[in-house]
């Protein structure tokens, strides 16, 4: 019988994750350093001993937990080892020592970084792009990502990295956006080339769990489908409005229909072979999320509005607070 171990159980994903699995009769045990009513085990990811007692009887770990890109100006760096790369090798050891199947490393597709920068147009993005990490964060995801390929070959523990885009609810961090493009629009139209929805993120992470005893390791980039292809990639970067019309015209309608701007496109995330090779198969692309729109709802699932924003600090210090 299956059981889970989910790390970071009072955060976005991690409530997610333990929700979906809840809901099917799944046996999961949330671990994480905040109290939640998603969370039975209030631990460090370095306190070893609380790890080995929760993966009792588990046969599939999911590591959410983290420090996130909005923890770059209020944590230090070794904040960002400890937690993320101490913390990621605390749990492979563990895992690998209670004789789990499998463990999904959830990274992020910051590890790309500084390969969008000195581009003219759109950059096209699959796992044949190499990491250019552009901060801590990225730093700490990559060398965590590293962590795991080595415990895949020794101790043999079975490991898929899955870097995901934007599935956070907040609103963009920049600035200028914020002032510029509604909101909506913004995550309307990140759904075609760099957002996914978080109900996508958890059956794509139970995917990856049971397929990693047969992968060994892999690495994935999450994103929703992109109705783009690489010969559009000149165009994004001119005239993103024209290519929308003509490979997402929902979209570009549901933007004309509101007198919303478009935003500017300098990147697409491909999923493709984690469709392929996972079996995954996402539910919420951007014609869907624009249909949702149009009929007065959320760019979001259900389960994305069942969780809602949570924020990453406890008192304000920015866009991504409460």
């Amino acid at each position: 019988m299956e059981s889970f171990l989910v790390t970071g159980s009072s955060g976005h994903l991690g409530e997610a994750l333990v929700r979906t699995l809840r809901d099917a009769g799944t046996p999961v045990i949330g671990l994480d350093l905040r109290p939640s009513p998603w969370t039975d085990v209030v631990a460090s990811l370095t306190d070893r001993e609380a790890l080995a007692a929760a993966l009792t009887g588990v046969t599939h770990v999911l590591h959410t937990a983290t420090l996130h890109k909005p923890h770059v100006g209020s944590h230090t760096r070794r904040d960002f080892v400890d937690t993320n790369v101490s913390g990621t090798l605390a749990v492979l050891e563990t895992a690998a020592a209670a004789g789990v199947r499998g463990m999904v490393f959830t990274s992020s597709t910051s590890a790309f970084g500084r390969a969008l920068t000195g581009r003219s147009g759109a950059v096209w993005i699959d796992e044949s792009v190499a990491a250019r990490v552009r901060n801590v964060y990225g730093a700490t995801k990559t060398a965590a990502e590293d962590l795991c390929e080595l415990a895949s070959l020794d101790p043999g523990l079975p490991v898929v990295v899955l870097r995901t885009s934007r599935f956070f609810p907040e609103a963009d961090d920049r600035d200028d956006v914020r002032a510029a493009i509604d909101d909506t629009a913004l995550k309307v139209v990140e759904f075609c080339h760099r957002r996914v929805d978080v109900a996508d993120v958890v059956s794509t992470h139970l995917a990856a769990a049971r397929r990693a005893p047969e992968l060994g390791f892999a690495r994935y980039v999450i994103s929703a489908p992109t109705p783009f292809t690489p010969d559009d990639l000149t165009g994004l970067g001119r005239d993103p409005a024209a290519v929308l019309a003509r490979r997402a015209p929902g979209v570009h309608a549901l933007l004309r229909e509101r007198g919303w701007a478009v935003p500017a496109v300098d990147r697409v995330y491909d999923a493709a072979r984690a469709v392929t090779e996972l079996g995954w198969t996402p539910a919420w692309d951007a014609e869907a999320v624009a249909a949702r729109v149009r009929d007065g709802a959320s760019p979001r699932s259900p389960l994305a509005d069942a969780i809602g924003a949570k924020g990453y600090h406890p008192s304000p210090t920015g866009v991504y607070t409460r």
